[in-house]
């Protein structure tokens, strides 16, 4: 049986270190593309309409509004 014999029983373990490792790099760069960049696009002025108000053409037509 020699080497090969145990290649199944671990596979399932192999592939999630794998996985965690690409995750972890990707959250790095991810991190380090948004330190490059400055500010999170998270902090810029939430464009959205509050629940409480009813969305009208006006709302949705309106060039001058930001």
């Amino acid at each position: 049986m020699g080497i090969h014999y145990d290649y199944k029983s671990t596979r399932g373990a192999k592939a999630m270190e794998k996985q965690a490792k690409r995750e972890k790099k990707l959250a790095e760069k991810r991190a380090k593309k948004q330190a490059k960049a400055g500010l999170p696009k998270e902090k810029e002025q939430d464009k959205t309409i509050p629940l409480d108000q009813v969305i009208t053409l006006a709302h949705l037509t309106d060039p001058d509004k930001k």
